[in-house]
């Protein structure tokens, strides 16, 4: 191609470029513009050329019209403008994130005949920059703690545990049903924790056959059964100086129960194959939504281990006990999901809100967070209706018809069900606890929580 067919076909060249063009001579008046500018700013062609630049308002452009020298713009002083973040004020006078570049044009003897400007629209960047900024002064916010949402008093006493075992290297064992965030609870331990700085090994006691739990926990030598090529470390010695997380230890075999019985007592721990004995220095943290105390009536678990483990005990509430947390959970899940999608969903209605307030929860905190997921789904106008939830949320049979479950009368509802299951059991608080379909100490939790005396109370 000849230079002239290149200077012929320029202008279709420039216009097809999607980033904003314009030339400007050295006065500043807009010469020339491309039809990028004209979709980032609104404004035509034949509105910008013979206008001063000034009209695009540039915000870095400021500062430099405080000069009244030679040179009336920093870009004819300093020859050219790289990578700079600027705003731009548009026609219809919102304003525009753009990052601007810039170049002089001299003719054949060097004499400067204006500058080139080129401009990208960085508005969608910017905008998610703000909200993952949001999103993460969220996390931070009062009603969290180390990635924990709650703002309600059982839950404060629940961080005031995680604080106080936190200081100790005795054992801890959270109690709570599925989906209620033990494994939450047992991180932020450890990062509250002097241990911190040292590792957080997490172990499911439920996900593995008895042969290949103890080889993850106590590790392995070479040949000491199919497969065992070569000489492996267990969980306790890698959780050195730090802290072990052991999920589901009521699924625990027997057989382990007493290896890590000896480990709780000796600090040692025995590699499958092997006698000799490996210090070790690790705090056990230890979670199940099983009643261990029912399991050891069943022979199911040892009563010296279930002793062991159990020297700080934590409960976590299940979300039907906090339902003032409700609102709190579902704006962070919503925020998450929403920054995560992109989906432009405005928010929450009232009523979905209500719908979620007056829902049982029987899978707890990741119950909710999987509603929001499924919302974000079926929802296709500004705001999450509670058609748009599951329909087990949305078509569930509330409590108490034309009772509204709110924090201030969330307790007697909760009191009145335990009252009624219990005089359904005749008193019996295992049999209640199958009822409600919670655990027997749960049961115990609230009659004390409660003031419930079954002679009193169950006539």
């Amino acid at each position: 191609m000849f230079e002239q067919d290149l200077n012929q076909y320029w202008k279709t060249v420039v216009d097809t470029i999607q980033d904003g063009v314009m030339i400007v001579d050295i006065q500043g008046t807009i010469v020339s513009v491309n039809k990028g500018l004209e979709k980032i700013t609104g404004y035509t062609r034949s509105a910008l050329i013979g206008k001063p630049c000034l009209v695009l308002d540039c915000n870095i452009c400021e500062i430099v019209r405080e000069n009244k020298g030679e040179h009336w713009c920093k870009l004819f002083r300093d020859g050219t403008v790289e990578m700079r973040k600027c705003l731009l004020t548009k026609k219809d006078g919102s304003n525009i994130h753009v990052l601007k570049n810039a170049s002089l044009l001299h003719d054949a003897e060097g004499k400067v005949l204006g500058a080139v400007e080129t401009m990208t629209d960085i508005t969608e960047i910017i905008v998610k920059d703000t909200q993952i900024e949001a999103f993460r002064r969220q996390l931070q916010a009062e009603d969290s703690f180390h990635g924990i949402l709650g703002a309600s008093a059982l839950m404060q006493e629940v961080f005031d545990l995680i604080n106080n075992a936190a200081q100790s290297d005795a054992p801890v064992i959270i109690f709570g049903e599925s989906g209620t965030g033990k494994e939450l609870i047992s991180k932020a331990i450890h990062d509250v924790g002097k241990r911190k700085r040292n590792p957080f090994v997490k172990v499911n006691c439920a996900a593995l056959t008895e042969s290949l739990l103890e080889s993850e926990l106590f590790g392995h030598v070479k040949g000491a059964f199919t497969g065992a090529y070569h000489n492996r470390e267990g969980r306790f010695e890698a959780a050195k100086n730090g802290d072990i997380f052991l999920d589901e230890i009521g699924d625990l075999p027997l057989s382990t129960q007493v290896k890590l019985l000896r480990v709780l007592e000796e600090k040692v721990v025995e590699r499958v194959g092997d006698n000799k004995p490996i210090h070790i220095d690790v705090r056990i943290i230890s979670a199940t939504n099983k009643d261990l105390m029912q399991l050891v009536d069943q022979g199911a678990f040892r009563k010296d281990l279930f002793y062991r483990i159990n020297v700080i005990p934590i409960t976590v509430p299940p979300l039907r006990e906090r339902a003032e947390d409700i609102p709190i959970l579902a704006e962070s899940f919503f925020r998450r999901i929403q920054l995560k999608g992109g989906k432009n969903i405005q928010g929450i209605s009232s009523d979905a809100m209500d719908t979620l307030m007056e829902h049982s929860w029987p899978g707890n905190v990741r119950e909710l967070k999987s509603a929001f997921e499924y919302s974000f789904v079926t929802c296709q106008e500004d705001l999450i209706q509670p058609h748009h939830l599951p329909p087990a949320i949305f078509q569930a049979k509330k409590f108490l018809p034309g009772v509204k479950k709110t924090p201030n009368n969330h307790k007697e509802i909760k009191k009145k069900q335990l009252v009624e299951a219990l005089e359904k059991a005749g008193g019996n608080q295992s049999e209640a606890a199958r009822i409600l379909g919670v655990s027997r100490v749960t049961v115990w939790n609230r009659m004390k929580r409660f003031n419930i005396n079954l002679k009193k109370e169950c006539k």
